[in-house]
């Protein structure tokens, strides 16, 4: 027998599977929580680049289109984070939906 909160999770996930399926959604809905992941890196790239280009150029020797790459990678980085984190939860809530749709079915025969 399932419980209330079951059913109302099954009920639920019936409605928004498909729709929390698709890869835009899974981008915008992960983009926040990979922003505030990456963010700290950006936010220290770019006050080194902003008040201490000089000294960070001198230290490790490069040029300065370092930066440029450093703001890719941490782009990549942002949308992967944001991409794979919301597909994980999807596989979650999709594994817990069978799991009860199984237990319904076997409760009812």
């Amino acid at each position: 027998m399932l419980s209330e909160k079951e059913t109302s999770f099954i009920q639920y996930w019936e409605k928004v599977r498909d729709h929390e399926n698709t890869f835009s959604r899974k981008l915008i809905a992960g983009l926040p929580m990979a922003t505030l992941f990456c963010m700290p890196v950006l936010l220290f790239v770019m006050l080194v680049y902003i008040f201490l280009p000089d000294w960070f150029a001198k230290v490790s020797n490069t040029n300065s289109s370092t930066y440029v790459v450093v703001f890719l990678a941490l782009l990549i980085a942002t949308v992967f984070i944001a991409y794979f984190r919301m597909h994980f939860r999807w596989e979650m809530n999709e594994q817990k939906y069978l799991e009860l749709k199984a237990k319904q079915k076997k409760s009812n025969q």
